[in-house]
């Protein structure tokens, strides 16, 4: 088992080194720059909607300081995306068997972790976080050639469960994490895919 998940880790670095950049659905996803990107993030996060990111009391130091561990680590990323040349949304990437969730289930060769941020449209457009989430899946799939990806929101989010079952995920089951009681689910390629055909 560590040896698929060693390959898994080297698969995961190739894809970013050979793939830095991305144009999907209208969206230019790049690697994060933590200290260039941390005023936006951090003007994002201490927005009331923020509240399960947990980080509306933080500085624009520690955001940067936060993001900079995520970018220099061997298992994690992080990627902002922009729109019409306006930062988007943020995508934090990382390999299960080295984080929290990893604890609750056995992780497999393929799969990655996501949390997503959608930072303030200045203009609201129909639809557009549903767009964001299917754009980010998209890369996930296409770019980092994830085969399985791995959600633990927030079990009190119900805004993000809808979203991640109208991409196709399965929910497991809630979960003890040590800073929330978390919801577990998975959605394969396949599964994504089905559901954006059956759209069409």
């Amino acid at each position: 088992m560590r040896t698929d998940i060693a390959a898994h880790e080297i698969a995961l670095l190739d894809a970013t080194c050979e793939i830095p950049d991305a144009h999907i659905d209208g969206f230019d996803i790049r690697p994060l720059d933590a200290q260039h990107d941390a005023p936006t993030l951090h003007r994002w996060f201490i927005e009331d909607r923020a509240a399960f990111w947990n980080m509306r009391d933080w500085s624009v130091a520690q955001v940067a300081a936060f993001y900079q561990d995520i970018v220099d680590s061997n298992h994690a990323d992080a990627w902002l995306a922009h729109r019409h040349g306006k930062a988007a949304f943020l995508i934090e990437t990382y390999d299960p068997a080295h984080e929290e969730v990893g604890e609750h289930y056995i992780p497999e060769r393929g799969d990655l972790g996501m949390h997503l941020f959608v930072g303030p449209a200045a203009t609201p457009i129909p639809g557009y976080t549903r767009r964001v989430f299917r754009a980010v899946m998209r890369f996930l799939f296409s770019h980092l050639h994830a085969q399985r990806i791995v959600v633990e929101p927030d079990a009190g989010n119900t805004r993000i469960h809808a979203l991640n079952r109208s991409a196709g995920f399965v929910y497991w089951k809630n979960v003890a994490f040590r800073d929330k009681t978390a919801s577990l689910a998975f959605c394969t390629r396949d599964d994504f895919y089905r559901v954006i055909n059956t759209d069409h």
